[in-house]
């Protein structure tokens, strides 16, 4: 029943992600699944995997439509919509009530429930995990794209603020990258969430230290005596 409840999920799901952008596609949703099941295998407490992949794969089916409008919270409305379409397949209504709270409390924002069940937790984490690595450093880019560029302009800038004097609140830098990281890694629920995200935090650490190295300019005259 557990894989049956999975992957009926993933085939309802899939549809939803046709309009997402690279972010918050099917991709996504997929290693979400695999990052959850990833935690609950390292959870030294009983996690309802059935319960916990369904949410996985449906946790962003919302996502394009609150990109362009038309809903408000991508959260709220998966959970009302994951109901009608699990109803209509004849899902046990325990099971659709778990899989409502997961969509429910995934989202890392303030309006956001706090999740109270392991599966809620266990996806939160993994959701959050997938903004971190070097997998997060590329969606959080992706995100910074989407949300920031300026009219006109193809793509936002992805710059420190030191660079030819521009300052952090003229455009997105390098630092918003850590701040979000940051921001998800200090609200990890589980302890193999924890473990995990402090690896991938190492990681991130070292690329942030590199490219600020990569993209410090030298004083023109000392680049003037080094070509000499």
């Amino acid at each position: 029943m557990n894989q049956e409840l999975g992957s009926l999920a993933r085939a309802l799901s899939l549809p939803y992600y046709d309009d997402a952008l690279p972010a918050h596609d099917q991709f996504h949703a997929s290693r979400v699944c695999a990052l959850s099941n990833r935690v609950a295998d390292e959870y030294d407490r009983t996690v309802d995997r059935a319960v916990l992949t369904a949410a996985a794969w449906l946790h962003d089916i919302g996502r394009p439509l609150e990109r362009r409008g038309i809903i408000e919270n991508h959260g709220e409305w998966a959970a009302a919509e994951a109901k009608d379409l699990l109803e209509a397949e004849a899902v046990a209504t325990d099971r659709i009530d778990a899989i409502q709270h997961c969509l429910r409390t995934h989202s890392i924002r303030s309006c956001s429930p706090e999740p109270e069940t392991l599966e809620a937790k266990v996806l939160f984490d993994a959701d959050k995990l997938e903004a971190t690595g070097a997998v997060g450093l590329v969606r959080m880019a992706c995100i910074v794209g989407e949300r920031s560029g300026r009219a006109g302009e193809k793509h936002a800038v992805i710059d420190t603020p030191a660079v030819d004097g521009k300052s952090s609140s003229e455009l997105p830098d390098i630092t918003l990258l850590r701040n979000w990281a940051e921001e998800r890694l200090e609200q990890l629920y589980t302890p193999p969430g924890r473990r995990l995200g402090a690896s991938r935090w190492r990681f991130m650490d070292t690329f942030f230290t590199r490219f600020t190295n990569e993209i410090d300019i030298e004083p023109a005259e000392d680049h003037a005596e080094s070509t000499e």
